[in-house]
């Protein structure tokens, strides 16, 4: 009952931590230089309608009833529209029509970092001082040591010459796909269609899965590198704690010593370090989407954030927060999952 006290408590100081989190960029984009008016009529503009504007879009009003407003629509889900990027047009629809992108991005990106990064890292730490694991310390090291946009730049290049380095072209392997382009994505809206129309759909999915993968490597290497180091670090922590030194004693078998007992508890340093990249991995890299051609969220908080769209700019902000907000939540979920210790020190 303990842990859960403890993850009730969490929950709770997740409130103040989005108020004082939306509280910051209210601050930070009424602070800023770019002037929304401007923005909107242009150089050109005329002053007097430059007035106007200001004052139907509340700019003139008090800074704290500005902030009033503000909080009130974010926290009723009242996004508003776009000001410049779409004029009219509302930021759910933005939001909506730019996000899959960026999520598809971000799930490939994350699986990466999970399923080569950790299983390294683990076998790493398990097979200590020996070939595969100086192999698989100096990959992650190499992995973790190269920057994503030099990457991005790389990958491009090296893929657009496929045929005369590899003698296979990368873009008809498969399915055709372009390298530079956003993924075709509309499975995802209707996700029944995997079902009811396999011959259709299934060929789309495998094409944009393709698409996003060099894109993914490159957001995912540094995640997986890092990932790989702390899981070796942590499995060989583990494997030379007392209670792995009592299981062994006890003539456990090293099957059920390693599954029970050293990837469970060396899952629990991993565990903020994965919901923190997952944060990163799923708001998106800005250079790695323009490298790629995928135009995601990333993509569209650079140009709002340019071009001075505030309502976009505060949704966007406001939705990353959230993300934050609720990842952490699954982080201390993890925590009370998987580490039995806590809740039990403020006994």
């Amino acid at each position: 009952m303990a842990k859960w006290n403890y993850f009730l408590r969490r929950l709770l100081l997740s409130i103040p931590v989005l108020i004082l989190g939306t509280t910051v960029a209210f601050l930070i984009i009424r602070a800023g230089p770019i002037d929304p008016a401007a923005a909107i009529l242009g150089p050109s503009g005329d002053p007097t309608e430059y007035e106007q504007l200001r004052e139907s879009l509340g700019l003139n009003d008090p800074l704290w009833d500005q902030y009033l407003d503000y909080m009130w629509n974010l926290f009723t889900f009242n996004l508003g529209q776009s000001w410049v990027i779409s004029p009219g047009d509302g930021a759910y629809e933005l939001i909506a029509s730019y996000a899959p992108r960026t999520l598809w991005l971000g799930f490939w990106s994350i699986l990466i970092p999970l399923f080569i990064g950790i299983p390294l890292g683990f076998y790493a730490g398990l097979n200590p001082n020996t070939l595969s694991d100086y192999f698989a310390s100096f990959g992650g090291i190499v992995w973790r040591a190269m920057p994503n946009f030099w990457l991005a730049i790389i990958l491009v290049s090296v893929l657009s010459q496929s045929e005369k380095l590899f003698g296979f072209e990368w873009a008809t392997f498969l399915v055709e796909t372009n390298i530079v382009t956003p993924p075709p994505l509309g499975f995802l809206g209707d996700p029944l269609s995997l079902i009811t129309a396999p011959g259709e759909t299934w060929p789309v999915v495998l094409g944009a899965t393709k698409q996003i993968l060099p894109a993914a490597l490159v957001l995912g290497s540094a995640s997986m590198g890092n990932e790989m180091r702390i899981g070796r670090t942590a499995v060989l922590e583990t494997v030379n704690s007392k209670y792995v030194e009592t299981a062994r004693a006890k003539g456990m078998s090293r099957r059920n010593i390693v599954w029970k007992h050293i990837f469970r508890n060396a899952m629990i340093p991993l565990v903020p370090v994965i919901t923190g990249e997952a944060f990163l991995l799923i708001g998106g890299s800005v250079l790695v989407e323009v490298v790629f051609g995928i135009n995601g969220i990333g993509y569209l908080f650079f140009q709002s954030a340019i071009q001075g769209d505030l309502p976009l700019v505060s949704s966007l902000l406001f939705v990353f927060i959230l993300t934050l907000v609720v990842l952490n939540i699954i982080q201390d979920l993890l925590y009370t999952v998987l580490d039995p210790r806590v809740g039990f020190e403020d006994q």
